[in-house]
Order: structure tokens, then C-alpha cells, then sequence
């Protein structure tokens, strides 16, 4: 009896992980595809989980949610030559970094002030080179 038992949880663990498994790859995204809007995207969705106060019941669900962006984001465009190499992508990768690190590192510690200003300077850079690369 206790064999069987067993037996049947570790079929159930197996088939709750492939569940799980195939729900995450669902076809859903967050992105459209186009780089100049995507990028747009990113940055007012990011700007505005750093701009959360610390004491927000929903910081947990934002940090997870802007790290699913940013890994959403940077596997869409890095292995694309012609934006890997521009200025636009090369700021806004430096930017997700930060922020997936400390995110990665510190899950319970709020951004510190001086990396909040970083990123807001970089994501100012990041529009700029967009406008830029889009009119030549």
C-alpha cells in the first residue's frame, strides 16, 4: 500500500510539473514585435514598477511581472544584428541588467535611489538614440 501510494504522488508531481510546464509556454506576449514601440513599452512599464513606493501590497506581482518583461524583451531583439549593435538597444540592455540584477540579488530590498536615477537617465538616453535611429 505504501508503494502505491507513493507511486501515485510522484504521478502526480510529474503531471502537475508538465502542466506547469505547458501553460508557460503559451503563445501570449507582452510584446508586439515592433522594436521602436516594444522599447517604448518596456521603458514607461519599467519606469513605473521603480516609481512604486515600497510599502505597495502589489511590489511582489511587479518585480516578477517587470522581470518577465525584461526577459521577454532582451531574448526577442539580442539576436538581432541589425539592433544588437544600436545605440538605442546597447542603453536599454545596460538598463534591464541593473535592473534584473538587483532584482535577482535583493528581491527584498528596494531599488537604492542612485540606481533609480541611473535608470531614469538611461531610459532618457534609450528614447533619444530611438528617435535618432528611426529618422535616418
Amino acid at each position: 500500500m505504501k508503494r502505491f501510494v507513493s507511486r501515485l504522488l510522484s504521478l502526480m508531481l510529474v503531471a502537475s510539473m508538465f502542466l506547469t510546464g505547458c501553460s508557460l509556454l503559451s503563445p501570449e506576449t507582452l510584446l508586439s514585435g515592433d522594436y521602436q514601440q516594444d522599447t517604448i513599452y518596456v521603458i514607461d512599464n519599467l519606469s513605473n514598477a521603480i516609481t512604486l513606493p515600497d510599502d505597495d501590497p502589489n511590489k511582489a506581482e511587479n518585480q516578477a511581472a517587470a522581470g518577465a518583461l525584461i526577459s521577454e524583451y532582451v531574448s526577442r531583439y539580442r539576436r538581432k544584428p541589425q539592433l544588437a549593435g544600436s545605440a538605442s538597444f546597447m542603453t536599454m540592455a545596460t538598463a534591464l541588467n541593473g535592473i534584473a540584477g538587483h532584482y535577482k540579488s535583493y528581491p527584498n530590498r528596494p531599488l537604492p535611489q542612485r540606481l533609480k536615477d541611473r535608470l531614469e537617465l538611461e531610459f532618457k538616453q534609450a528614447k533619444i538614440a530611438l528617435k535618432r535611429e528611426s529618422a535616418a
